[in-house]
């Protein structure tokens, strides 16, 4: 909708910037989300997603339509503790944030973000809006991404008061195996056997760290960190090395499937209600920001593939 069709479904407000101005200031928002109600991040039509509650209320602070960029498109059920994503407003809609009040502009657009999004009860929240600096792109310029995932093994450690962010397992799990499952994953491969492909897209990462532990109230933890994921990869992956770590498949299994490069049924996607995006990292220095988002737009080709992970660590990606 563009403000235009904003105003004719909204007479009686006037636009807060110039149709004809353009959009060219950048703000960055953080964000978490418990995604048990939505559809994912990615708007659907007729479905609830994080990425169309946001939006809206934009719209309605803004009074035209707004798109954001995210770095990681979440599924549906999945998680956020700290999402990050980006629009552009005019010069004179960022001027009109504060109402006039001598406060900054992010500032006075998070607490206003906030109320719209009160209606969503707490399961979206807003924690930070800023403006960004030149060349800056949510998806484009991160780092990294890291994800988390939560397994209740056996029925003795499943918790109604956790279910909706925790995988119930039926049966024990060897820890042991998990972790020499998930090792041999590390380092940068075409990870097509736990991807669901888009088209255009490589499905070639750079995982730095893929382990299990557990923690004191014996749930099984995953922690995984990578230059990104594509679509399903930590659900496949997490799915994998439980079909290893219960002993339905043999040790080596989840390497022999990453060597096959074939995706296909043996291929278990596990719940998503378990996994949380935890952070998401940028470059420090602002003139990094612009180039990185260029060297990530780069397609990666298999020639860049290696199956050893020494020479990749203690290295931002």
């Amino acid at each position: 909708m563009n403000t235009s069709a904003f105003d004719a479904q909204h007479p009686g407000l006037a636009p807060a910037g110039s149709a004809a101005e353009p959009a060219t200031v950048r703000l960055a928002i953080r964000i978490g989300y418990d995604g048990t109600a939505y559809n994912g991040w990615a708007l659907q039509p007729g479905l609830p997603t994080v990425q169309g509650v946001l939006e809206a209320a934009l719209a309605m602070l803004i009074r035209r339509d707004i798109r954001t960029v995210v770095a990681g498109r979440t599924d549906a059920g999945v998680h956020a503790r700290n999402q990050i994503a980006h629009f552009d407003l005019t010069p004179t809609e960022v001027a009109g944030l504060a109402r006039g009040a001598n406060i900054e502009p992010g500032f006075a657009l998070l607490r206003r973000l906030r109320g719209v999004l009160g209606r969503e009860h707490g399961a979206i929240l807003v924690h930070d809006v800023w403006i960004a600096p030149d060349g800056f792109d949510a998806r484009f310029s991160a780092l990294w991404r890291r994800y988390s995932y939560r397994i209740a093994d056996g029925p003795a450690r499943f918790d109604p008061l956790t279910r909706a962010f925790t995988m119930w397992h039926k049966t024990d799990l060897d820890v042991d195996l998990l972790n020499a499952e998930a090792s041999s994953l590390l380092g940068r491969h075409d990870f097509l056997s736990f991807c669901k492909p888009r088209e255009h897209a490589t499905t070639i990462r750079t995982l730095t760290e893929f382990e299990f532990d557990r923690d004191a109230e014996g749930i099984i933890v995953a922690h995984l960190k990578a230059d990104a994921f594509c679509h399903n990869m930590v659900r496949a992956m997490i799915g994998a090395c439980i079909k290893v770590g219960d002993g339905r498949e043999v040790p080596g299994w989840v390497a022999m499937r990453l060597e096959e490069a074939v995706r296909d049924s043996r291929i278990m996607l596990a719940d998503p209600r378990a996994l949380v995006l935890e952070e998401v990292a940028y470059p420090l220095d602002a003139h990094e920001i612009a180039r990185r988002a260029e060297l990530t737009r780069t397609r990666r080709t298999p020639h860049e593939i290696t199956k050893d992970l020494p020479e990749l660590r203690g290295i931002d990606l």
